[in-house]
């Protein structure tokens, strides 16, 4: 099946997938979440994929939004492109090329066109999906990386405990209590005590002048 090919094969790439197979369960999703990015089957059940699209943006949401289809004619991905969709892509694709996609939209979506960001002696590399400290890969967990792709992505800003568990954990997933504050050890173990600032009873945040 396509749809879990593609949240298997983007897992491998360390994103936090939620997958649903339906257009009324996903309006249900998106009302009570605010996902990175969105990959949006025009075939879903239910009232089709235009109508999620047309609710995201008729309702003042700017999430990205890459299609995906086996409809390949041209008035198709212009009446995609028209509502509101920011890619387009044709099945069969391949999980590179999602992943590619995805990556550009997220940083049109931000307002950036950048591929690496540093922090001190911290430099995430985006199309690799890597974080270096002091020149040396890292070696983070997918979920320790999301962490800092997040806090880098808004480098200066304070994000929140709620933001972090959003990011890193689907609608399936437990949550430990303790979980932030040990991927939060964690990082700072491997990236340096001062990497990330805690904001007491606020939240957490990386500095780009360190």
């Amino acid at each position: 099946m396509l749809g879990e090919a593609v949240r298997d094969g983007l897992r491998q790439q360390s994103y936090v997938v939620d997958w649903v197979q339906d257009s009324s369960a996903a309006l249900a999703a998106l009302s009570t979440s605010t996902p990175s990015a969105l990959v949006l089957d025009l075939g879903l059940p239910h009232g089709g994929g235009m109508s999620v699209l047309r609710w995201l943006r008729q309702n003042g949401r700017t999430t990205p939004i890459i299609i995906t289809t086996a409809r390949d004619h041209i008035s198709d991905r212009i009446a995609g492109l028209d509502a509101g969709a920011d890619d387009y892509l044709i099945k069969p694709f391949d999980i590179d090329e999602l992943c590619a996609r995805l990556r550009a939209v997220t940083r049109r979506a931000e307002g950036s066109a950048e591929s690496v960001l540093a922090a001190g002696d911290v430099v995430l590399d985006l199309r690799q999906r890597m974080v270096t400290y002091q020149g040396e890969p890292a070696g983070l967990t997918a979920r320790e990386y999301a962490v800092v792709e997040l806090l880098m992505r808004k480098a200066g800003c304070l994000v929140t405990r709620a933001e972090i568990e959003e990011e890193l954990y689907g609608f399936e997933d437990s949550v430990a209590s303790n979980a932030i504050e040990v991927h939060i050890h964690n990082l700072r173990r491997k990236l340096g005590p001062h990497f990330i600032t805690n904001v007491k009873g606020r939240g957490y945040r990386v500095d780009t002048n360190r």
